[in-house]
């Protein structure tokens, strides 16, 4: 049985024991022009992951409003940044996501990121869609969608299940094209290299 089969029979099988897991995606409305400029933000983070050879996503983390007085700051602040470092590493963990709210809970000196925005350039996987939850960051912004490893709503919806305790506010393709086009030309490359022929040494 595929991956869509799986889910479809989940839904069944919730929907007959008269359970509902998910909500409806709490959307943030279209993109704001904030979104767009901390998103080239991320997509620097990912080139910087591209001159690695990692499979490159860039994710920010910013502060948009002060969490004690629920105050919107006059100017949002970037707090962290990170790119993916998983085979220079060889750590499982080494996302962009998993790398900027890491670097931005030891900035801030606490684990509760409320008042901040997680911007990425792919739809977060389970593990990071996770991390956003369990961080309670206000927002997830991403550019590109991942249809074969997306845990915000192409494989699951992590973000919208009324099972967990946060759900954050979702904005989805910002600089959509040119974060698909940068992914799609790594693994393009990636494939040319594998299928053309060891050249001589002679």
């Amino acid at each position: 049985m595929n991956r869509t089969n799986l889910a479809t029979s989940d839904n069944k099988l919730c929907q007959f024991i008269g359970l509902r897991l998910y909500g409806d995606m709490v959307f943030a409305g279209p993109p704001s022009s904030l979104d767009t400029e901390f998103m080239k933000l991320a997509i620097g983070q990912a080139k910087k992951a591209l001159d690695l050879d990692e499979v490159p996503v860039g994710a920010v983390v910013i502060q948009e409003r002060n969490p004690e007085t629920n105050e919107v700051l006059s100017k949002p602040l970037v707090i962290a940044l990170g790119y993916n470092t998983r085979e220079s590493r060889q750590n499982p963990l080494g996302h962009a996501e998993i790398m900027a709210i890491q670097g931005a809970s030891e900035k801030l000196g606490r684990w509760r990121l409320s008042g901040c925005a997680l911007y990425v350039t792919l739809e977060p996987c389970v593990m990071c869609s996770g991390a956003a939850v369990l961080a309670r960051v206000d927002r997830v912004i991403y550019g590109a969608t991942d249809k074969k490893a997306g845990a915000v709503e192409s494989l699951y919806q992590v973000l919208s299940d009324l099972r967990l305790n946060h759900r954050p506010q979702v904005t989805k393709g910002v600089l959509e094209a040119e974060c698909s086009q940068m992914l799609s030309g790594f693994f393009s490359e990636k494939r040319r290299s594998k299928n053309s022929p060891a050249k001589s040494s002679g």
